[in-house]
């Protein structure tokens, strides 16, 4: 099987719902996202053999296939196909895995695989409308949204409205400490927003996130939970993708690879708890890898809520001084379709800064799902 590399990785700065990104469709943010993907990497638009993008709420502006017209919008020659793709909020980390099997199977040298949400424009469930899930799965499943899930993975686990608040403050602290120290800087695609000024600074995080600050927030999926706005990831807008490549492919075109993926898992999970399939993709992925937890050098695991992370560390026994160690979804938001592969790049910039082999990147998924992939940095020698 033939071995993928990602050359190069790049997503926008992070906007909060209604903030700075709200005035720009997602399939322009997207395209600008591809435009510079392909310019940092030095390859043609005309060598991209597919643009694989997730995005979840396939509608409005975000419909009729956000990936090929993203493409067309870059100037990409048409023919270049697109197709986008929904694993829920893993989607574009799936875009990741789709390409590299494409790839790892011969039938591609160059893949983009990306993802892209407008939460602002296209809200959460707007795809899905009135719709009720279909009596003969809630004959057999407890269908219930993500919050009450938290909620019972909070109890599950044992853990306190205190536990959580502490976990997401300290990823306000750690997001702060990582943009003060410009480590996203170059990752990020500056664009130009509607009023005519740069974005490239994430505006999620929240000065004055103190635990006792987001204790004082109200609960809200139960009146006597510990789920709050606070202690969830945020509603946000953004793009991201990654350029893969055979190594062979690379090697020819005498270009140096970033980092290679070296595992891949996906895995369903109880569709009720719904955010623990993390736990059993990184079990996974682990053995495929041949590779114990403690080998690998940081780890990110998608903030949806503050229990899933928790409960993760948990489970695998990881250490947490390795776990989202630039701030996670909780203070730097969660543009749901464009969160796989925002969390990869960012991942494997940090294992080029740290000089780290091993990342690891796990995303829960609506419904009870999970992917988990393992990279291994590549020195530039």
């Amino acid at each position: 099987m033939r071995e993928v590399v990602i050359v190069e990785g790049v997503r926008t700065a992070v906007g909060r719902r209604k903030g700075a990104l709200s005035g720009i469709r997602a399939d322009e943010l997207a395209a600008a996202v591809l435009d510079e993907l392909v310019k940092r990497a030095g390859v043609g638009k005309e060598q991209v053999e597919d643009v694989i993008l997730g995005c979840v709420t396939q509608s409005g502006e975000q419909g009729g296939n956000i990936a090929r017209t993203s493409a067309l919008i870059a100037g990409f020659p048409i023919e270049v196909p697109g197709v986008t793709i929904d694993r829920q909020c893993g989607s574009s980390q799936q875009a990741v895995h789709f390409g590299a099997q494409a790839i790892a199977a011969g039938d591609m040298d160059i893949v983009i695989a990306g993802g892209v949400e407008s939460m602002t424009r296209e809200p959460m469930f707007s795809n899905v409308g009135d719709a009720e899930p279909s009596e003969k799965l809630t004959s057999h499943y407890e269908i219930i949204n993500q919050g009450l899930s938290a909620e019972r993975i909070a109890e599950k686990w044992g853990m306190s409205r205190r536990e959580l608040d502490e976990y997401s403050a300290k990823s306000h602290e750690l997001a702060f400490e990582a943009i003060r120290e410009g480590r996203f800087r170059d990752e990020i695609v500056p664009v130009e927003t509607a009023d005519g000024n740069l974005f490239d600074t994430d505006e999620g995080p929240r000065e004055g996130s103190t635990p006792d600050v987001l204790g004082g927030l109200k609960t809200v999926f139960k009146e006597d939970g510990v789920i709050t706005a606070g202690n969830a990831s945020q509603m946000s807008d953004g793009a991201s993708a990654v350029l893969l490549m055979s190594r062979e492919k690379a090697d020819r075109l005498g270009l140096k690879p970033k980092a290679r993926i070296i595992a891949r898992s996906v895995v369903g999970s109880d569709p009720t708890l719904m955010l623990t399939g993390p736990i059993a993709a990184t079990e996974k992925v682990l053995e495929k890898a041949g590779l114990s937890i403690g080998e690998v050098d940081t780890y990110e695991v998608n903030e949806a809520f503050a229990p899933v992370p928790l409960a993760w560390l948990k489970e695998t026994g990881a250490d947490p001084e390795k776990l989202n160690v630039d701030g996670g979804a909780i203070a730097l938001g969660h543009p749901l379709g464009a969160t796989g592969t925002k969390l990869l790049v960012t991942l494997m910039n940090r294992l080029e800064r740290t000089g780290g082999r091993y990342g690891l990147l796990a995303i829960c998924e609506g419904m009870g799902m999970a992917n988990a992939t393992v990279i291994e940095r590549l020195d530039e020698e």
